[in-house]
């Protein structure tokens, strides 16, 4: 019998239907991936379940345990054991790891918090989740895979019976990911639903009893994994057609040297003693697609962010050369007077003003091209906002529409729309297509070979091996702060690359 039924689930928006009559059922003790691509529904239907979107918002029934449900509230979805883990952690960071799991369901005697069970029973918590962490240590200083940890030990301090995770490995590295994804499985054993919302289909094909598919709203399909499941027919559902090749062909044309980095040097910015990045040098030339592999920590994104106006780290050393003289990047308007951009790896925080509209962060970057006499001159800025709407296929209601209300996958190519408009030599990608679905990283792999074939500079950084395999025409691998291996992408592997790593860790 199943756990949970949603019927016919309709949700508008202004000018957008974001749900058309979609089903979802749901087995108890199983786990229940929901795929499709950004956009697609996925997030939304779950808000409706938990009532974020609350009972009266939408059309259709919920069915929990077989008893018809209207959720006002989140806590009224807590209350039946119904439990969501969004993927922006919602943790306070100077908080305890104790104080997170029981925050607004504290342990409290005659109003005044009991330490003493808040932490027993935290540990306990803990332990069931396998993480052997003290409750009294403050979240901030954890991993992101310990974090993943504390939100769901937090989960099963609220008796969960349905457990939602809303991309739960997209930030973390491999090893985190696969004991995640144990822990999901020994959940099952114990008898707890899931329901998975990932866009990495191998993760799904190792675990879910069951898949549904939504695409532009709607249910596509229902898929069963007991006989196996081959990731093209997920793929063929979700975005209607099929994707031989998941990467779209080229044909490099590299030229000369655009950029080169002698002996870069970058110390924490909080403990001065630690070098994050330690005398790397590399280069890139017109025209090629260079990779940086290495695992989580490895001090990749402290090494762009260092070289992007010096936007991370302290006592930075060494010297960068752009077109072969030396380049000031001592501040963020320098490195991108000098040609370079950055498009961060978060780009809900540090790429777009969320509130504002499509119209306004696309020409950010490069203001005075849309400014007259220091103004802004808001028919330019539209045209602007229309022309890389449509170049890069922003899906959206219109450039008027905030990009807070966007999907993944579109807040990117509106951050990809910004650094192009500002038209750069070299363009520093970091994790471009984390947390977005197949079709759309299609496109986004699109942009990286047009821009490479218009003699553009383009660094990658992403902790999809296969992804760097796929696109990429030469890697470098880092660890630990620096490079430790340099190879064309054609003679590169999954394993050549971790061999690599292990290596030169070991060898330290």
């Amino acid at each position: 019998m199943p756990i949970l039924e949603m019927r016919g689930i309709t949700k508008e928006f202004p000018g957008v239907k974001a749900l058309d009559n979609v089903n979802l059922s749901v087995e108890e003790g199983e786990i229940h991936a929901l795929v499709g691509e950004n956009g697609a529904g996925k997030s939304t239907l779950m808000k409706v379940l938990s009532g974020v979107y609350p009972h009266g918002s939408y059309e259709g029934d919920i069915l929990f345990d077989g008893a018809v449900k209207a959720f006002h509230s989140i806590r009224d979805s807590e209350r039946d054991g119904i439990i969501i883990i969004h993927q922006e952690l919602a943790l306070v960071p100077l908080l305890s790891v104790g104080e997170n799991i029981f925050l607004g369901n504290e342990r409290a005697r005659g109003g005044v918090i009991d330490w003493h069970e808040t932490n027993h029973r935290a540990k306990d918590l803990l332990e069931r989740v396998g993480l052997h962490e003290r409750p009294e240590t403050i979240v901030d200083d954890l991993g992101l895979g310990k974090q993943q940890l504390v939100e769901i030990a937090k989960a099963l301090s609220k008796n969960v019976r349905l457990l939602i995770l809303d991309e739960p490995t997209s930030s973390l590295n491999e090893t985190d990911s696969q004991k995640l994804l144990d822990l999901l499985l020994e959940f099952k054993a114990k008898g707890i639903t899931s329901i998975l919302i990932s866009h990495k289909l191998n993760e799904i094909s190792r675990v879910a009893d069951t898949i549904t598919v939504l695409r532009d709203g709607s249910t596509v399909s229902r898929l069963d994994c007991e006989g196996g499941i081959s990731e093209d027919d997920i793929i063929r559902d979700m975005v209607g057609r099929s994707l031989e090749d998941r990467y779209p062909p080229r044909a490099p044309r590299i030229g000369e040297t655009v950029m080169e980095v002698r002996n870069w040097t970058v110390h924490h910015p909080l403990h001065p003693e630690r070098k994050v990045v330690d005398n790397v040098s590399f280069h890139v030339r017109k025209g090629e697609v260079l990779g940086i592999a290495g695992l989580m920590g490895a001090g990749r994104t402290e090494l762009a962010m260092s070289l992007f106006g010096r936007s991370y780290g302290r006592d930075i050393s060494g010297e960068a050369l752009i077109g072969g003289q030396p380049a000031d990047l001592s501040t963020v308007r320098r490195a991108v007077n000098a040609g370079l951009a950055y498009a961060t790896e978060d780009r809900k925080t540090f790429g777009l003003v969320l509130d504002q509209t499509i119209r306004r962060n696309i020409p950010l970057a490069k203001l005075e091209a849309v400014a007259r006499n220091g103004v802004v001159d808001s028919h330019r800025e539209a045209e602007v906002a229309e022309t890389y709407r449509d170049r890069l296929n922003i899906k959206s209601s219109s450039i008027e529409q905030e990009v807070v209300n966007l999907s993944g996958g579109n807040q990117q190519k509106v951050v990809l729309s910004k650094w192009l408009f500002a038209d750069p030599d070299i363009l520093i990608l970091d994790e471009p297509t984390r947390g977005i679905d197949v079709g759309a990283k299609f496109e986004i792999y699109t942009v990286i070979r047009d821009l490479a074939a218009s003699g553009k500079a383009i660094i990658v950084i992403s902790s999809e091996m296969p992804e760097l395999l796929g696109i990429t025409d030469r890697l470098y691998v880092m660890n630990e702060g620096r490079f430790v291996g340099e190879m064309p992408t054609a003679e590169a592997s999954q394993e050549r690359i971790m061999s690599t790593i292990i290596k030169t860790g070991q060898a330290a």
